[in-house]
């Protein structure tokens, strides 16, 4: 502990300096899975990234000690080693800690814990004018329950402790196809109000064809059963396997992952936004071909790629939060002005309000449990000319709030400042950021606003950026940082996916 103490008093000697000096300044994470496009600025920035490590496991407690920038599959790797996992884990494997407390992280076991918010017990912080705070449900509540989803404008989380719960070797998994948008909704607002069921999501392939996949823990199979995997080269792509395993077919089909396999079951191909690569490429999409590129088909690297090649100033990448009520009319219009597939439905617990994270004000009959909502993930190609990529996802924006739904704030975000805060509440968070001395940090509107001409003078302003617009430079130039960076590494050498490890015994 000396050691993170140390990098602590580092950190709140830099941001005592910049408060002083009532100079703004940047702080620099080393990695991020925001598709923003990201600048590290030498000057002005209060660098944290050497905070990436697990200090303990306590068993007894079931709880971790985790820096912010501790990525979910190291996370994962060191609880599995005393029989435990957070009961939220994002399915990213470079996904941080910190990250998926500033931000949002809301997955298959969010419709029963909540955002991975909901499973930390307390953080440590820097506040904006140099001062170590603890925060948590007793002490600094308000600020612990804001500092949630504010991206970091409330302060520089250092330290969080998070709740485990007890590992099994295998998740079983259940595969229900369905056949239409508003049976695969239903199918899932039904599944979630199952108390023995650790995991829900769904795949929407077509209008015609989709998948509601739900999982519970366990530690027995039958002998006669198959164990599915999916983190080497040579085994499938879960969201492929999934499609033909379900195509032909109008019964329940169930299988065994073991359970780190499952956790991370969308790391190779990044969901499915790794097929774009292929299409982009114009190369052949097929078991070979995928194998052959494995190394560069993972979530880390494919983020590595997206965003040196600046690609994703016309990629669409969008986790769209709705009450159950209006998703299939939403979903509908994502699929006649968009025409992506698939789409991703993941249910969501709400935090309790007010929050910066996507909400919607309506209870249940006691008038206290607010809904759930239903998140559908859109990520595919927008219109390669600038302005009508942003005019697309201004719409987008315009629709969502007419359909009641809101964005997470990782994504590109367009919303002038007043049409954010009619989404939050202000009052709420200026008199957080006044009490904790924050008013040095950006805001949070300003932390995910997006400006559309600003982007457009640095891509006509400098011919690097104004290059990268012609195939394949862009995707060529992604590739070699890609590469540069050796993210590829990370991925060979996981521990999770080994198979003589905890979730791979039989």
């Amino acid at each position: 502990m000396q050691n993170h103490r140390n990098a602590v008093q580092k950190i709140a000697a830099s941001v005592q300096h910049y408060f002083k000096r009532r100079e703004p300044f940047r702080i620099y994470h080393g990695s991020t899975n925001s598709t923003r496009q990201t600048t590290h600025w030498r000057e002005s920035t209060v660098d944290i990234s050497p905070l990436s490590r697990v200090l303990k496991v306590d068993t007894n407690a079931r709880t971790a000690l985790v820096e912010p920038n501790v990525p979910m599959d190291r996370l994962v790797e060191s609880t599995l080693k005393h029989g435990l996992i957070p009961p939220v884990v994002m399915e990213f494997p470079g996904i941080t800690a910190g990250g998926g407390f500033a931000g949002t992280g809301g997955e298959s076991s969010s419709f029963k814990y909540g955002y991975f918010n909901e499973i930390v017990d307390s953080v440590e912080m820097v506040l904006g004018n140099g001062d170590i705070i603890t925060a948590s449900d007793k002490e600094n509540s308000d600020l612990f329950h804001g500092a949630s989803g504010a991206v970091g404008s409330l302060g520089i989380t250092t330290l969080l402790e998070i709740q485990l719960m007890q590992a099994k070797q295998y998740v079983k998994v259940t595969y229900y196809p369905t056949r239409s948008i508003p049976e695969a909704i239903a199918k899932i607002r039904a599944e979630i109000e199952n108390p023995e069921l650790d995991y829900v999501d769904g795949i929407l392939y077509s209008k015609e064809h989709g998948v509601v996949v739900t999982g519970c823990l366990t530690d027995d199979i039958p002998d006669s059963a198959q164990v599915q995997r999916f983190s080497d080269a040579d085994d499938p792509w879960y969201y492929l396997h999934v499609k033909e395993k379900t195509l032909g077919s109008l019964q329940p089909i169930a299988e065994y992952i073991p359970l780190s396999e499952y956790l991370f079951r969308y790391d190779r191909g990044g969901f499915w936004v790794g097929a774009s690569a292929f299409e982009y490429f114009k190369l052949p999409f097929n078991h070979f071909t995928r194998r052959f590129l494995d190394d560069f088909l993972h979530t880390r690297m494919l983020y590595r790629a997206l965003h040196a090649s600046e690609q994703s100033r016309n990629y669409i990448v969008q986790d769209l939060a709705l009450p159950f009520s209006t998703a299939e009319k939403f979903i509908d219009y994502t699929v006649d002005s968009f025409g992506i597939w698939p789409l991703w439905l993941c249910p969501l617990r709400q935090s309790r309000l007010p929050t910066l994270h996507p909400h919607f004000p309506e209870t249940e009959a006691d008038g206290q449990t607010l809904k759930p909502m239903l998140n559908v993930g859109l990520w595919g190609f927008g219109p390669a000319q600038h302005d009508k990529f942003v005019a697309k996802n201004l719409e987008l924006e315009r629709k969502l709030r007419e359909f009641r739904g809101m964005k997470w704030l990782y994504a590109h975000t367009y919303y002038e400042e007043d049409e954010f805060w009619d989404l939050f509440d202000r009052r709420w968070y200026d008199g957080l950021r006044r009490k904790y001395k924050a008013e040095s940090l950006p805001s949070v509107w300003h932390k995910v606003k997006v400006d559309p001409n600003a982007q457009k003078q640095a891509i006509d302003g400098s011919w690097g950026s104004w290059a990268l617009q012609f195939w394949p430079l862009g995707g060529l130039w992604g590739i070699r940082k890609a590469i540069e960076s050796g993210e590829y590494l990370t991925a060979r050498n996981s521990t999770w996916k080994r198979r003589d490890g905890f979730s791979s015994s039989r």
